[in-house]
């Protein structure tokens, strides 16, 4: 099969053509996104791929159909930037990556929390230019704190186990009760109680109409000072307007909270 790939990084080219070895589909590699502009790009193709920052509207499906493309092939879990119903009129079909690895999402999280709680990034920093001072550096210790997870699917409950076995104490909220946390020792609670509680709160919860913005102006005055939170699902989970002006300066991830597409971002919230 002849395919298209769009929004295209050197790791993108390195992986496909990897992989393609075994099934020996023709690709052609794009920095470009794919827009209605560079849709003429795969003139010669059967299918195109791209990303979950790539548009996929109802137009750009026309165009597409009309060069006689068959197939969207998403290399993301989330689908909202396709216009499925769009798809389904001009017959193209759209596949998706299913479930990326729950155990490396989950550990970048912890990555995360240990990055904002012991200031390694900016240890680090310091080093580099001969600086050695330890003013602002200082920690505490997650054992014992109350961890809140969003979301207990399969990355919500690797990061369960991961925080369990720190010493934490793990609430969860979702809108079914995930029996593999729970005889790890979660107790589910509302969204609030869970915010209100959490001295870290993790989203592990997919972007939906519900799930929008749902850390917003309303939920951040619930938290506690100086909470820690934690998106590695997509970043218009969190309202930036509402996060923007409560963000302590620990790591400059405002323009990644912007992005309304996936992220990873980590700040810690003060008001």
């Amino acid at each position: 099969m002849r395919v298209a790939v769009f929004s295209c990084k050197p790791y993108d080219r390195d992986s496909f053509t990897r992989a393609n070895g075994v099934f020996g589909h023709e690709l052609s590699f794009f920095d470009a996104a794919l827009t209605a502009q560079t849709c003429s790009l795969a003139e010669d193709a059967e299918a195109v791929c791209v990303f979950v920052n790539d548009q996929i509207d109802a137009h750009l499906l026309r165009c597409l159909a009309g060069r006689g493309i068959k197939g969207v092939a998403l290399r993301c879990a989330g689908f909202n930037n396709v216009d499925l119903a769009a798809a389904h009129e001009v017959g193209i079909q759209v596949v998706r990556v299913p479930a990326y690895s729950p155990h490396a999402v989950a550990e970048h999280a912890v990555a995360l929390m240990l990055t904002l709680n012991r200031h390694t990034h900016r240890a680090f920093n310091r080093v580099r230019e001969g600086n050695f001072a330890l003013n602002g550096l200082l920690g505490f210790d997650m054992h014992g704190k109350t961890v809140g997870i969003i979301g207990t699917g399969r990355i919500g409950t690797v990061l369960t186990r991961i925080m369990t076995g720190f010493g934490c104490t793990v609430l969860a909220q979702d809108q079914v009760e995930n029996a593999e946390c729970k005889a790890l020792g979660v107790r589910y609670v509302d969204r609030d109680a869970l915010l209100a509680q959490s001295d870290i709160i993790s989203l592990h919860c997919p972007l939906t109409d519900e799930t929008r913005h749902l850390i917003d102006h309303r939920s951040i005055p619930l938290m506690k000072q100086g909470v820690m939170l934690i998106n590695t699902g997509r970043g218009a989970l969190v309202d930036a307007a509402a996060a923007e002006g409560v963000i302590l300066p620990v790591i400059d991830t405002v323009e990644l909270l912007r992005d309304l597409d996936l992220t990873f971002g980590a700040v810690m919230l003060n008001w």
